[in-house]
């Protein structure tokens, strides 16, 4: 009796225990499927095994939240901007070469006293289009550094605590990761001045990303660094602005650099040897690099046009003609600098359809038409009135 006793409670516990097993297992399965960054994980883990492998370093060991940022490192050898892609800027580019670039690739030379410390933060500002995102690009190509590219959305969270969490992770992973550069674009949406109106949500983050970033700045031997760009710097928050001493201010290039810009983006294309670059650029005043590499877009339509009207007359081309300097010219006709058609936009949104400016209207003929549509709204106003006291 005793034995058979001993048995059936000895089964007992091994079926509760096999049940309690099975209810671990089925409960560990549930939250993990109802965790809200379960897909970004996983594919975060792939592609840190592919960065580890590409870089030729070891797996690094990462929490769920590292592995939601991980989604946004660049690896330095698939970014294809380099200084010399860039057209102009060379007070500039010399000078981030010596502020960021060196520190990174020899800080053996910069861990002499605290003056020689490796820049923490530098800022790229400046009207749209004139490069500043490229220049951080070949920042971090030069410098060999993981790009950690920071993207609001991805900082957001519908959770809790959740926000300032993946903003903890964004240094902690940098750390992990270094020589690394956290690059914010129009950091002016993300850490723009405190304001009473802010979201809580906005504002923790905001006081988590600055907590963090002084303690990288207190850090020698730390080699990570912010990068930000921004078309509004006068709406960066003071505290941002101090925790970026290095300011670079990447305005309209004048003719020289518009030149050099020019040859730059026609590199490797076909264009005739006896084209003007000095006279394009000094036709493109007020031009920025974006709108160079517009307006040779526009020119390299011309030769297609030829060749598509010469098949159509039964002219059999192999190739469309190399680019010529009477296309630039022609594209120049037509395009329009960033500056000036985004004035017009802004004007078109201030006014109503029916007052836009028709090509070919007088401006007797628009003072005429207001005066009718005024008129019209009269009359229907009159009419309103008279059927209102017609009404028992």
């Amino acid at each position: 009796m005793g034995g058979s006793s001993d048995t059936k409670l000895l089964q007992d516990l091994l079926l509760y225990a096999a049940s309690a097993a099975l209810s671990c297992l089925v409960l560990f399965a549930g939250l993990r499927h109802l965790d809200p960054n379960r897909e970004a994980s996983k594919k975060a883990l792939e592609h840190k095994k592919e960065i580890a492998k590409r870089l030729g370093r070891p797996l690094i060991q990462t929490n769920p939240y590292e592995d939601v940022i991980a989604c946004d490192v660049i690896n330095p050898d698939h970014i294809n901007v380099e200084f010399n892609s860039i057209g102009g800027l060379e007070t500039i580019k010399q000078a981030l070469f010596e502020l960021v670039i060196l520190p990174l690739k020899r800080p053996d030379l910069f861990s002499h006293g605290k003056l020689l410390g490796p820049q923490k933060g530098v800022l790229l500002y400046g009207p749209p289009g004139t490069g500043k995102t490229m220049l951080a690009k070949a920042i971090a190509k030069e410098s060999r550094a993981v790009f950690i590219n920071v993207r609001i959305s991805n900082l957001m969270s519908k959770w809790f605590g959740d926000a300032q969490k993946l903003v903890a992770a964004v240094f902690s992973l940098a750390y992990k990761l270094q020589p690394a550069i956290i690059f914010i674009d129009e950091v002016d949406s993300f850490l723009g001045q405190r304001r009473g109106t802010d979201h809580e949500a906005m504002l923790n983050m905001k006081t988590e990303f600055m907590a963090l970033w002084d303690g990288f700045t207190t850090d020698q031997n730390a080699q990570v660094m912010v990068l930000a760009a921004t078309n509004r710097p006068s709406e960066l928050d003071e505290a941002i602005l101090r925790r970026l001493p290095q300011a670079f201010e990447i305005g309209i290039p004048d003719q020289r650099e518009r030149a050099e810009i020019l040859k730059v983006v026609l590199k490797g294309e076909r264009v005739e040897d006896n084209i003007d670059f000095g006279h394009i650029a000094g036709l493109c005043e007020g031009y920025t690099g974006s709108d160079l590499f517009d307006l040779c877009k526009k020119a390299a339509y011309f030769p297609i046009r030829e060749l598509l009207d010469e098949e159509k007359k039964g002219k059999q081309s192999h190739a469309p003609r190399p680019l010529s300097q009477l296309d630039f010219e022609k594209a120049l006709a037509t395009s329009k600098k960033t500056k000036v058609a985004a004035s017009e936009y802004g004007g078109f949104s201030l006014q109503s359809p029916s007052r836009w400016t028709v090509p070919g209207e007088s401006g007797d003929s628009q003072f005429q038409a207001a005066i009718h549509e005024i008129s019209k709204l009269v009359v229907s106003h009159m009419i309103n009135l008279q059927s209102d006291s017609q009404d028992p």
